[in-house]
């Protein structure tokens, strides 16, 4: 498909959509934990996903990753990919989907300060600093506002930290991706080395974090496999397929839609409280990420 100057309605309605499946993704995470392990339901997440994704990459032809691929960054990526689903899956356990949500999905805020430093053309301009500075303000009222409940029920301080390492963690594999080349390699090739170096990691720590099962249920496993067969795999390639069809600054500039979903969908589905609290820090956080990824004016002609 021939590469589009702008984006139209196909487009959008498909990044609207996944934006909803990627919102949905994290109220999954926190359903699925009352059946497993945080850390061995990563395992188990990456463990389906990247079979499923090795089986497409053989039916395209592409080269399963080398160590060649490794040696540059794979590995790296994957360390990132981990302690950022680690701090994520627990994170999970300890707070909403609401609240870790929010933090989550600040990721542009560390990455856009982190390009800044260090990839020549990323400069910040005034527009990103103000994004910068509404999303910053609404981590911070995300992570102040502790509200009341009974005790060992309300959100978790270090749940909402962990979510904020998560994020950082996150905004770590672009960088890798960058400085090490592997924007030369395919979408395909990082998501499986992300997910290859992953499983051994999140299956052996979660032998270390006690019982590896919860009394499983059926909707327990259907939120994995929803996450492995539908998330990890198929939305993750959708959104690769998109930023190779559209402008990248025109794809991301719809992330701001998914931290709105999961607070709703973690409202709607897990009847979690969504207070002022919660609605002014998803408020800033969703602006600056609009200001974030908006893409600077085109220069006018002589």
């Amino acid at each position: 498909m021939e590469r589009k100057a702008s984006m139209d309605a196909a487009g959008a309605a498909l990044l609207l959509g996944c934006a909803l499946l990627f919102g949905l993704n994290n109220v999954t995470i926190k359903v699925a934990n009352g059946g497993f392990q945080p850390l061995f339901q990563a395992g188990l997440r990456s463990l389906g996903a990247v079979v499923l994704i090795g089986l497409w990459m053989r039916l395209r032809g592409i080269p399963l990753p080398g160590a060649g691929v490794y040696r540059r960054g794979g590995v790296l990526i994957g360390l990132f990919f981990t302690a950022e689903f680690v701090c994520l899956y627990i994170a999970l356990d300890l707070t909403t989907v609401a609240r870790a949500s929010i933090i989550f999905y600040s990721m542009p805020v560390w990455l856009a300060l982190a390009a800044h430093a260090l990839l020549p053309g990323e400069r910040l301009t005034m527009v990103r600093l103000a994004g910068l500075g509404l999303a910053m303000a609404g981590v911070a009222w995300a992570l102040l506002d502790r509200p009341g409940g009974p005790e060992g029920e309300g959100p978790s301080l270090l749940g909402d930290v962990l979510a904020l390492i998560a994020a950082m963690c996150w905004a770590g594999i672009p960088l890798v991706i960058r400085l090490t080349g592997l924007s030369r390699e395919r979408a395909e090739t990082q998501l499986f080395c992300q997910l290859a170096v992953s499983v051994p990691l999140f299956l052996g720590l979660s032998l270390l974090g006690g019982p590896l099962l919860r009394d499983p249920q059926f909707v327990h496993v259907a939120s994995v496999v929803y996450q492995f067969a539908v998330v990890a795999s198929g939305v993750f390639l959708v959104w690769f397929w998109l930023i190779s069809i559209y402008p990248a600054s025109a794809v991301a500039s719809f992330s701001f839609v998914t931290p709105v979903a999961s607070v709703a969908l973690g409202w709607a589905l897990l009847d979690e409280p969504v207070g002022p609290g919660v609605l002014g820090a998803l408020a800033l956080v969703a602006a600056g990420l609009f200001f974030i990824n908006r893409p600077a004016p085109a220069p006018k002609a002589a």
